[in-house]
């Protein structure tokens, strides 16, 4: 916008330098032709062999008929428009009179001179001196309206994300003595339909604690210091499988262990449990009633498949972006694949996903 007002305040300031120029020349020009007009006329009443045509150092003309045929010239830009009064032709200005009488048969006189461009150049320099004043003030004036019109926008960005972080620090507390409880409750004293109530809880509590696992990663991820150490992946693994078992449960999933035992990654811990939980999770949430899920580990990489709902070609590109859904009747938020692509990001991981819709989903990651 500011580059438009600059480049019309340009153009009408160059169209107004222009036609005072014109105007100055215009006055010297009529001069001359009224000078040039006499000479015309006492060669008119005078003719004889050898009377030259007037001529002059500063200025050249030409003469025509009525239809504008070239009677004599001496112009070095030969392209007239004899309708225009005055006009500039390439370095060239041209003034163009009506003659009262045809003198010599000529009815339009043209008169010629040099444009010396002291005027362009004149226009240059203001057009620059003025288009940086103009542009500095409009990036000021631009500075602070964008300032006004985004603090509404800034401050409710800002509560929102104090919310978030409130909200998500106080969600722990609950959720943590939800579950704790749950495992204090003994399940063999309970009956059938007591047992279902407790299950559901229990799901329930450990969905939101994944939720607020997340959650306090992308809020707290540019303030969290990783802590790297050695992880045994079989046993971490092992123990993520064994939080998700009553989720299995519930969706009658069997889970498929093929793990090498002591394979260890220099990582921080909560940020390969967060990949290995939202890859479990999206293998929960994705895959068919009664399906299976495959977990395995070698020295270079481990991979989870489910035998799920899978995915087209043009999903899969889109799958780590954040809050991308592929399928509204699940839930989540769309984050979980953004935190795994950007975990492997930071410690040089390679993620391979393969998919075939109505078949399943392979997501593997090479760490060595």
């Amino acid at each position: 916008m500011a580059l438009l007002i600059l480049f019309f305040s340009a153009v009408i300031y160059y169209n107004l330098q222009k036609e005072v120029m014109l105007g100055q020349q215009n006055s010297k020009l009529k001069e001359y032709s009224d000078s040039l007009i006499s000479n015309l006329i006492y060669i008119h009443e005078n003719f004889y062999d050898g009377i030259l045509y007037p001529r002059s150092k500063e200025y050249r003309s030409a003469i025509y008929d009525g239809s504008q045929k070239e009677i004599f010239s001496t112009l070095k830009e030969k392209k007239v428009d004899l309708n225009k009064n005055i006009y500039v032709i390439g370095d060239k200005i041209h003034y163009v009179r009506l003659l009262d009488r045809y003198y010599l048969g000529a009815m339009y006189l043209v008169i010629e001179i040099d444009d010396n461009s002291g005027w362009l150049n004149f226009v240059r320099k203001k057009v620059l001196l003025y288009g940086a004043m103009l542009f500095i003030f409009l990036v000021f004036v631009g500075y602070f309206l964008l300032k006004i019109l985004l603090r509404p926008m800034r401050e409710s960005i800002y509560l929102l994300d104090r919310f978030i972080k409130d909200t998500t620090h106080e969600l722990n507390t609950p959720v943590n003595a939800i579950m704790i409880n749950i495992e204090t409750i003994s399940k063999d004293k309970l009956d059938e339909k007591n047992l279902k109530k407790l299950n559901r809880i229990d799901i329930a509590a450990r969905t939101i604690a994944n939720i607020y696992n997340d959650l306090t990663y992308i809020t707290l991820k540019n303030r969290l210091i990783s802590k790297n150490e050695k992880i045994n992946l079989s046993e971490l693994i092992k123990e993520r499988v064994e939080f998700f078992k009553i989720i299995l449960s519930q969706k009658r999933l069997s889970c498929k262990l093929d793990l090498k035992e002591d394979i260890f990654l220099e990582i921080d811990k909560n940020k390969i449990t967060r990949v290995i939980d939202n890859l479990l999770s999206n293998a929960i949430k994705y895959n068919k009633k009664g399906g299976t899920i495959y977990i395995r580990l070698e020295d270079n990489y481990f991979e989870i498949e489910d035998s799920g709902i899978g995915m087209n070609s043009d999903e899969v590109k889109n799958i780590f972006k954040r809050y991308s859904r592929f399928n509204d009747s699940v839930g989540g938020f769309g984050i979980g694949l953004n935190i795994v692509w950007e975990i492997a990001q930071e410690y040089d991981l390679k993620i391979d996903v393969q998919s075939k819709p109505d078949i399943g989903t392979i997501v593997r990651i090479y760490f060595r």
